[in-house]
């Protein structure tokens, strides 16, 4: 055996190591920022004053309704990010809600995602920003259950599992 087919042997092993460990990364993910963007949620909805006073500062369309609105979607769009129920269009619609967040709370964070990555990745909606990124991107694995969903209803390979 040669030492090229020796190294592809290994590169394959450690792949298949690898591979391994994607689902159960995703469900660390998906449960760690599901729950702070349910719990974050549940801090606006218990402060609506607050979060309607910051976003009349930030000059939102019906404030109040915005706060409520959003509050809403980062309680329950959390808890179902976390479980890996609804995990692509739950991920999607919290991706858009941060990109705004970022558009209109920290653009210039934002405008300065390559000239200054520091600033970009210091801002407050980054974390949540690429952590549903990454379940949107790549679904919640096979440790949600939108997965033991599939499974119970027949499908062969249920659209959230990893290829």
């Amino acid at each position: 055996m040669s030492v090229i087919q020796r190294a592809c042997g290994v590169h394959a092993s450690v792949a298949r190591l690898l591979n391994s460990l994607q689902s159960p990364l995703l469900l660390a993910i998906r449960l760690y920022w599901g729950w702070q963007l349910a719990q974050s949620g549940w801090g606006k909805l218990h402060n609506l004053d607050r979060v309607t006073q910051f976003f009349i500062s930030l000059n939102l369309p019906s404030p109040h309704f915005t706060a409520i609105c959003i509050s809403s979607l980062e309680l329950f769009g959390g808890i179902c990010l976390a479980l890996g129920l609804g995990s692509r269009l739950v991920p999607l619609v919290l991706f858009v809600n941060m990109t705004v967040a970022y558009l209109t709370a920290e653009p210039e964070a934002f405008k300065a995602v390559l000239a200054d990555p520091d600033k970009f990745t210091g801002a407050s909606a980054y974390t949540f920003w690429f952590a549903t990124l990454i379940v949107l991107i790549f679904g919640p694995g096979y440790l949600a259950l939108d997965y033991l969903i599939g499974r119970r209803l027949g499908y062969k390979n249920p659209p959230s599992k990893i290829a």
